[in-house]
């Protein structure tokens, strides 16, 4: 009984009848342009004297007429909002955002048509059976109404009146209540049908999942590389200060000096493009461009990478467009700090050369066997993000030893024109 009650009554119940009547609210207007309409072919009695038929007549052209206004792209969040808020159905069973595809906006009529439809019958019986149920039960009570065409209407005699009048009247109103507790849990399995996401919207949720991925791979590439570049560069320098001050009062102070100054000078520069990362971040940018230096900065980066570079630049490194400018200048940083943490503080070579349709980098560092590498625990992802930078650009990337076993070798090459960039 308990649970019937509920069914009946329950706050669900109630919230999905609201629904409804609201349903039955927004089909009134159709109803009367319907009436206008169909007023000329009644029985001359004006648009609210009409016979019943002329009633449902008006009823059944206005369900069409309130359809093709549910097809417009914005009628499906609005649905959804309503829906979501009175039907009881979870959230993450609707679709998002209006209907752009054939098939969703045929759902959205479809379901609006349903709720419309519905809610004007439920609605029309919310309003004449009560009033009507509590006449029925109020005749054994009332001598006038016994008398009344109430009595007629029923064709029963007085005393079956009299007996049957309270039962009648409640059954009418449990009546009317199952019959929109039915209705509401139609519409409210309907829902997720007719308002959920088509192949298409899940189509178009799967391609933001892999932007957004593709984002944070992106963001994720950006502060390894220059947050990895960076403390590979400051930790070798700093090491190479200790062991020169470590080395007695005859210390080379300039050298430690200078160690001192590449470590402040990288660490500002570092802070920099991490602030530049992280405001992405901030913002919530996916589909920002991410601002960085490019090959111009490549001096800078050279100068204060703790190592020893012999650069070769072939080309005017200015036409290089920025997407690849910037990506080029994260692989050669990338470089950089794998040549630091797996061969030391080695000499390192480094051309860059840009021609007409290609930007050719190549990279070399010797394999010297007695080099003090900086290791860090559980590798890395570098040689990884150097493939992956150039993969996005439509370039390729190879690395790995030399073919006389004494280098380790990073050449890259990316395009210049009709890249993916």
């Amino acid at each position: 009984m308990r649970r019937a009650a509920t069914a009946l009554f329950g706050r669900g119940a109630r919230l999905r009848w609201v629904h409804l009547v609201l349903g039955g609210a927004l089909l009134m207007p159709y109803w009367l342009l319907s009436l206008v309409l169909l007023a000329p072919f009644g029985d001359g009695r004006g648009m609210w004297g009409g016979s019943l038929a002329v009633q449902f007549g008006a009823y059944a052209l206005s369900l069409p007429l309130a359809a093709v206004t549910a097809l417009f792209p914005l009628a499906r969040p609005l649905s959804v909002a309503v829906a979501r808020s009175l039907c009881g159905v979870p959230a993450e069973r609707f679709a998002e955002g209006p209907a752009r595809s054939r098939a969703a906006r045929a759902r959205t009529a479809g379901w609006f048509t349903l709720h419309v439809g519905v809610g004007a019958l439920v609605s029309g019986a919310s309003l004449a059976l009560p009033p009507f149920a509590v006449v029925t039960m109020a005749v054994p009570f009332s001598d006038g109404l016994r008398g009344s065409e109430l009595a007629a209407f029923y064709g029963l005699d007085e005393r079956w009146l009299v007996l049957l009048g309270v039962p009648a009247g409640l059954l009418m109103l449990l009546t009317l209540a199952a019959a929109s507790a039915a209705a509401g849990a139609l519409l409210a399995r309907q829902a997720p049908v007719l308002l959920g996401p088509t192949p298409a919207d899940r189509l178009a949720a799967a391609e933001r999942r892999a932007a957004e991925l593709a984002a944070r791979n992106r963001l994720a590439r950006e502060l390894h590389d220059s947050v990895g570049h960076a403390l590979s560069a400051v930790t070798l320098q700093a090491g190479a200060a200790r062991r020169v001050l470590d080395g007695g009062p005859d210390a080379d102070l300039g050298f430690v000096r200078e160690a001192l100054t590449a470590i402040e000078e990288t660490t500002r520069r570092t802070v920099g493009e991490l602030d530049s990362v992280l405001g992405l971040l901030r913002q919530g940018e996916d589909d920002g461009e991410l601002s960085g230096p490019g090959l111009e900065a490549l001096d800078v980066l050279l100068a204060h990478s703790g190592a020893e570079v012999a650069y070769d630049a072939v080309g005017d490194a200015a036409a290089v467009p920025g997407p690849v400018s910037r990506e080029a200048y994260r692989i050669v940083q990338e470089g950089l700090s794998n040549a630091l943490r797996h061969a030391g503080a080695v000499p390192v070579s480094l051309r860059v050369c840009a021609k007409d349709d290609e930007l050719e980098i190549t990279m070399e560092n010797p394999l010297t066997p007695g080099a003090a590498p900086v290791v860090r625990p559980g590798g890395g992802r570098g040689l990884r993000g150097i493939a992956e930078r150039a993969a996005l650009l439509g370039g390729r990337a190879v690395c790995g030893p030399a073919a006389d076993g004494t280098a380790w070798r990073v050449a890259v090459r990316l395009p210049l024109k009709g890249g993916r960039w």
